[in-house]
């Protein structure tokens, strides 16, 4: 398989502005995620998805492949389909790898590259959640899937209800799953699913998968034991320095 990795790294972003060039250890965070990402033995090529001219400068700097893409759009998907489309060649497959996680482990982006056999149209991951405090909350997304690994729905609630079962022994009495945010798409489906209307439970529950799930589009899922560490804010970045 001929499998693209597009890092989508946007400039503006509500609660860190410009938080692609922040400095980690340093070294920004857009490099960390490359270096971490060009690891991976299934990708055949990585790029740098951008909308602004200062991460240009800042991949070029150090030697990494980027495109810029548009400020409009409103998600990695989208920008994901445009760098596809910039690159002109032939990918049966592109992986998007989120660009606010410097220390993804190349394992992970392999596990996901080893779903995809042609006839997977979606693919993405989940790890089990082993923690009380993630289990309710709304920011991590949670995901059932089926017998065949394929996703059923994702949601900020926690899923599924165990109605006759104490909340605080939840975890005891079954398996649950968070949602590790990062996508395969075969190159034919990411060309489909951006031409999609924003569904209704997508804007319910303000995620994009579900829009794919309620047109019929299948979401093949794999767990991974690495835990996800992701930047949003400032406080995040303070954070990751105990990390490094």
């Amino acid at each position: 398989m001929n499998i693209l990795g597009i890092i989508p790294a946007r400039y503006g972003s509500t609660r860190f502005p410009a938080k692609a060039l922040a400095n980690i250890g340093g070294k920004s965070m857009v490099r960390r995620v490359y270096e971490q990402a060009s690891k991976s033995v299934s990708l055949s090529n990585v790029v740098i998805a951008t909308d602004h001219e200062a991460i240009m400068e800042e991949v070029s700097g150090f030697g990494g492949k980027a495109c810029m893409t548009s400020e409009a759009h409103q998600s990695g998907t989208d920008r994901c389909y445009e760098a596809l489309t910039y690159l002109g060649k032939d990918y049966d497959y592109v992986i998007n790898i989120q660009g606010d996680e410097p220390f993804i482990n190349p394992a992970q982006i392999d596990l996901l590259a080893s779903l995809l056999d042609g006839q997977t149209q979606l693919g993405t991951l989940v790890k089990q959640i082993e923690d009380q405090e993630e289990l309710f909350n709304p920011n991590v997304v949670k995901a059932i899937f089926n017998h065949n690994n394929e996703a059923i729905y994702f949601s900020r609630a926690t899923l599924p209800y165990n109605r006759n079962v104490k909340i605080e022994n939840w975890l005891q009495e079954r398996k649950y799953f968070k949602h590790i945010g990062i996508y395969a798409y075969r190159s034919d489906i990411l060309k489909q699913i951006t031409n999609l209307p924003v569904s209704g439970l997508e804007q319910a529950e303000a995620l994009e998968q579900l829009r794919w799930i309620e047109n019929g589009y299948v979401i093949k899922v794999a767990e991974t034991e690495y835990a996800s560490v992701g930047v949003d804010t400032p406080e995040d970045l303070e954070k990751l320095k105990n990390f490094y």
